[in-house]
C-alpha cells in the first residue's frame, strides 16, 4: 500500500484460481481495492447489512448484480450497492477486467 495517488491499472494482479483483490487503501472508515477478474471469475452475490459498496469499472467488461438488476459494467461506469442490497460481479467476457471497489464503513475495521 502506498499513496495518496495510485495507478490502479499498474497495480493489478491476476490469479488463475480466483478473483484477486489488490488493496489500495484502508482505514476504519472505508476500504478501496482493485478487483482483478480473469474470464469466468466472479464474486458471489452477497450483501452487507451496514456497508455501502461502489464498483467502478477500469478495464474490461464485467456483469454486476445490484439487487435484481444484472447489467454490463463497462470502463468508466459505476454501480452502487447500498447496505442490505445483494450485489456481486462476474467477468463473462473473454478478456481480463479490473474494477475499483470502495466500501464504507470498512466491514472489519469500522
Amino acid at each position: 500500500m502506498s499513496g495518496p495517488i495510485y495507478d490502479a491499472a499498474a497495480l493489478a494482479r491476476f490469479s488463475g484460481e480466483k478473483m484477486a483483490k489488490v488493496c489500495l487503501y484502508e482505514s476504519p472508515r472505508l476500504f478501496c481495492d482493485v478487483y482483478c477478474l480473469r474470464p469466468g471469475q466472479s464474486q458471489a452475490p452477497h450483501d452487507h447489512a451496514a456497508n455501502d459498496k461502489v464498483y467502478h469499472a477500469l478495464t474490461g467488461t464485467c456483469h454486476v448484480r445490484i439487487g435484481e438488476i444484472v447489467a454490463p459494467l463497462r470502463p468508466g461506469h459505476t454501480a452502487v450497492a447500498p447496505a442490505g442490497v445483494v450485489h456481486g460481479i462476474e467477468n463473462r467476457s473473454l478478456e481480463d477486467a479490473t474494477v475499483l471497489v470502495v466500501m464504507a464503513p470498512h466491514p472489519r475495521l469500522g
